[in-house]
C-alpha cells in the first residue's frame, strides 16, 4: 500500500470487472487479464506494475506478469490474493471509477 501511495508501484486486480466492483483493493486498477494484451499500450511503462487476482491457486496474476514481462515491463504478482488480503482484514472498497 505504501508503495502504490507514493507511486513506485501501480496496482493490477486483472479479475472480471464485475469481482473488481464488488470488492477490491484501495487504489487498485480494474486491468482484466482477458483485456490486458488490447490495453497494454495505455498502461504505463515506467512504473512497475503488481498485479494480484483472486487467491493464492488463482493464475489471472501469474498470466498477466508473465505477458508485461513479456512487453518489457517490469512486473510481480501481489504475494496474496483478494481472499487473503479480506481474512487479513485489510482494506477493501467496492464500485469502479
Amino acid at each position: 500500500m505504501r508503495r502504490a501511495e507514493s507511486g513506485e508501484v501501480v496496482v493490477f486486480d486483472v479479475r472480471p470487472e464485475v469481482e473488481y466492483a464488488a470488492a477490491h483493493i484501495p487504489g487498485a486498477i480494474s486491468v482484466p487479464a482477458a483485456e490486458l494484451a488490447a490495453r497494454l499500450a495505455d498502461l504505463p511503462a515506467d512504473v512497475e506494475v503488481v498485479a494480484y487476482c483472486r487467491g493464492a491457486y488463482c493464475v489471472l496474476a501469474h498470466e498477466a506478469v508473465r505477458q508485461l514481462r513479456a512487453h518489457d515491463r517490469k512486473a510481480r504478482t501481489l504475494g496474496d490474493g483478494m481472499l487473503e488480503w479480506r481474512l487479513a482484514g485489510l482494506p477493501v472498497i467496492s464500485g469502479v471509477a
